[in-house]
């Protein structure tokens, strides 16, 4: 069947995986990794901006992996910091709104406040969407939602009859960002790892052997074209190109 080449997805969704792996293949450690994770992000970001893409959502630290050993997380904290001391100009000069998902209150307080620096820096701009899942994960964040559900049907706020996937998903935290189009995951491993599980339903999904600090322009552009090759039905029968 014949796609249309100008298809594109409108929010893509990205799992960066292998950066730990692609430095213990290089003989380097872990947190040389992670700060070529770092440089793959800044270029992504800039490729999704030349391919048009809307929404761009990164899985950058998720509430499991406070588990690893301090020494890498707190590695990993400092090159959040980094990139946005060091790259929030150039975003915000580029119309880039920044926005994060993940739980909050138990950040320390410079994270939040560069976070916060952030939104609120880059609260005007439309020119794409960049959101950061930072101390994140979907059960978690399905489970706050359903807290809040509970609040209110208690508060005599919400009728629980009421209660619709569409309603239940204004109490998620990407209440006002739409679903993924399409979800990609590099280093080859097959799994969502507790990544938007609400919101990716419908998704693609594409599974890139490439590890993390590899991935650039050219594997953005790998994973659009395998998007535009599938036919989504939504559980109907006849396909519905809806991200154009």
């Amino acid at each position: 069947m014949e796609r249309n080449r100008e298809l594109k997805p409108a929010h893509i969704a990205i799992i960066m995986d292998g950066n730990g792996r692609w430095a213990k293949a290089r003989g380097l450690p872990r947190a040389a990794g992670h700060r070529a994770g770092v440089e793959a992000l800044r270029r992504t970001v800039r490729a999704a901006g030349d391919q048009g893409i809307e929404w761009l959502t990164v899985y950058a630290f998720s509430s499991e992996n406070w588990s690893r050993p301090k020494a890498e997380v707190s590695d990993l904290m400092g090159l959040l910091k980094l990139f946005i001391r060091r790259d929030l100009a150039e975003i915000h000069q580029a119309g880039v709104r920044v926005r994060m998902i993940g739980e909050r209150d138990s950040l320390a307080p410079d994270i939040r406040a560069l976070v916060d620096e952030a939104e609120t820096l880059t609260a005007a701009n439309s020119a794409m969407n960049l959101v950061i899942a930072f101390n994140y994960g979907a059960r978690d964040e399905i489970a706050r939602a359903a807290r809040l559900v509970a609040e209110a049907a208690a508060a005599g706020t919400l009728d629980p009859a009421e209660i619709t996937p569409e309603s239940f998903g204004q109490f998620l935290d990407t209440r006002l960002i739409p679903d993924p189009d399409l979800v990609v995951r590099t280093s080859g491993e097959l799994r969502l790892s507790n990544f938007l599980l609400w919101q990716a339903a419908y998704s693609e999904l594409v599974f890139l052997p490439c590890y993390w600090p590899d991935f650039g322009a050219g594997e953005l552009a790998e994973a659009i074209e395998r998007f535009r090759s599938r036919e989504r039905r939504f559980g109907g029968v006849v396909p519905r190109d809806v991200a154009l």
